[in-house]
This record gives structure tokens, C-alpha cells and sequence, in this order.
């Protein structure tokens, strides 16, 4: 009997672990879905967007007012969390529209670079001190992203724009998680995302109002395929990554969260026949390269 005892807590602890990882493997691969059913919707960008915010807002709205009702709420972080929000919607709206020009790899891998303009944004508004890593990180990056781009190539007609998209949401992206790292002191991780959800919902249904973009009138498998993108990426791949940050240390979570366009390009690959000529892949190895430097020096990742 006391054996058993003694055994079982560790066989707890393994499994509660293994859990853990499971969560974090499953978030990046529902994160790399996203671009392969922007692909699949065959709708604008926006609108594909649009949807999977929408749908998430659906989905959690009870478990948010359920505990909005028994905690309460900070009035101040509801109102950084819908700033947060907006400025997530634009970078989906910069990103999806990259997606559908380029197609689900290179706009999906610019996009990526945010932990590098976070650094940036680190320095200018909270006066944070950035080691020489992160320089070096920063630049190898952005080689990367001209070289991904065509703009070394000095030719238009090669010229990515899908990437550029991409690149641009990046920045608005790098946004988001300025806003979140203040707003998630006065919020929990719950309330936090339902409410920067509606930010980024009202924002995108202003984007395709004034773009004129068509929110019905699509095919089966285009409803399909927003249903997947809400439900997938929004909902259970933040949710898995939301429980795996709260868990794993930030030494394993942020080197593998890089993977997520390394996943959507395998996926893009398989799914979409998609490929990368040896420019790309090289520019595409610097970019993960350098945010990953750039990323390290700022978080103290040995």
C-alpha cells in the first residue's frame, strides 16, 4: 500500500507534464491551421477574419460573464484590452489579406517578426534596455525579411507583396502584446482575451464595411472553413497556448512558438502545394533566427 502511495504522485506529476506539452503542441498547430483555412475560405481576408473572431466571441461569452460576474472587472484594463483588441484586428486584417495574395507561408512568417518590433517598441515607450543580442537579432531579421521579400532582387515584378502585408501585421501585432504586457496586470487571462475579442471584431467589420467587402453569400465551404478558423485557431489554439504559458517556463514556450510558421509552411507544403525557392527558405531561416536572438535577450532565455 505504501508503494503505491509513493508511486502514484509521481506518476501524477509525468502525466500532468506530459499534459502540458500536449497543450503547447496543439496550440502550435492549431495556430499554424489559420492560414491554410484563410486559403480554404476563398472570401477576403477580412472577412475570413472577421469570422473567427466573431465565432470566438460566441463561443466564450458565457465562461466571461460568468466570471466577470463573480470577480468583477477592472474598468481601466477593459479599456486596454479593447485598445489591445483593435490593434490585434488589424494585424489579422494585414495578415489574412497577405495570405490570400501570397499564399499561407511567407505573409504567416513575416507576421512572425513582432517579437523584434516588441523590443523596439520596449525601448521607445517604456525607456527598456536592450542588450546587443537583440540588435543582432533585429538585423539578422530584417536581412531575412528583405531577402524573403525580392527586395534585394531589385525587381517589381518579383516583389512579394502578400509578404509585405505580412510584415506590416507583424507591427500591429507587436502592438497587441505592448498593450497586453500592461493590461494583463489589472485583467485575467479569461477576460482579457473576451474583451480585446470585441476589439478586434468591431475593428474588422469597420475594415469590410469601408473595403465593401460581402460578410454572406459564400459557399459551403467557405462557412466551413470560417467555422474551423474560429473554432481551431482562436478558440483552442490561444486557449492551449494561454494554459501552456501559465505552466511551462518562458524558456520552453517562447523558442517553440516560433515553430508555428515552420508548422504552416510543412502544412501550406502538404495541403496546398505550396513551395519556397531556396531565397525564401534561407531568408525565412534568418528571420526565425533573428527573432528568436532578439526575443532571448529581452526575456533572460539561456
Amino acid at each position: 500500500m505504501m508503494r503505491l502511495c509513493l508511486s502514484l504522485p509521481g506518476k501524477a506529476a509525468f502525466s500532468h507534464k506530459q499534459l502540458q506539452y500536449l497543450a503547447l503542441a496543439i496550440g502550435i498547430l492549431s495556430l499554424g491551421f489559420g492560414a491554410i483555412f484563410v486559403r480554404w475560405a476563398n472570401a477576403p481576408g477580412p472577412v475570413s477574419s472577421f469570422y473567427r473572431m466573431a465565432i470566438a466571441l460566441v463561443v466564450l461569452v458565457y465562461p466571461f460573464f460568468r466570471r466577470a460576474i463573480r470577480r468583477g472587472l477592472n474598468w481601466r484594463g477593459v479599456c486596454i484590452a479593447f485598445i489591445g483588441g483593435v490593434f490585434f484586428g488589424l494585424d489579422m486584417s494585414l495578415w489574412s489579406t497577405g495570405v490570400t495574395l501570397s499564399g499561407a507561408t511567407i505573409p504567416t512568417l513575416l507576421a512572425n517578426t513582432a517579437p523584434a518590433w516588441v523590443g523596439l517598441g520596449a525601448l521607445i515607450l517604456f525607456h527598456e534596455r536592450l542588450k546587443w543580442a537583440f540588435w543582432i537579432g533585429l538585423a539578422l531579421a530584417l536581412m531575412g525579411a528583405v531577402t524573403v521579400l525580392g527586395i534585394d532582387q531589385l525587381d517589381i515584378t518579383k516583389f512579394d507583396l502578400g509578404g509585405l502585408f505580412g510584415a506590416g501585421a507583424g507591427v500591429f501585432y507587436a502592438g497587441y502584446f505592448l498593450i497586453t504586457q500592461k493590461g494583463r496586470d489589472l485583467l485575467d487571462a479569461l477576460s482579457y482575451l473576451w474583451i480585446s475579442v470585441v476589439g478586434s471584431t468591431s475593428v474588422l467589420l469597420l475594415v469590410i464595411l469601408v473595403r465593401g467587402q460581402p460578410l454572406v453569400g459564400y459557399s459551403v465551404q467557405s462557412y466551413l472553413s470560417f467555422l474551423a478558423f474560429g473554432l481551431v485557431t482562436q478558440v483552442i489554439g490561444w486557449l492551449a497556448i494561454n494554459y501552456a504559458q501559465g505552466h511551462l517556463p518562458a524558456t520552453i514556450v517562447s523558442p517553440m512558438l516560433l515553430g508555428q510558421p515552420v508548422m504552416t509552411a510543412i502544412l501550406a507544403a502538404l495541403l496546398l502545394g505550396e513551395t519556397l525557392t531556396l531565397w525564401q527558405f534561407s531568408g525565412g531561416v534568418m528571420v526565425l533566427v533573428g527573432v528568436y536572438l532578439a526575443h532571448r535577450s529581452r526575456n533572460g532565455i539561456q
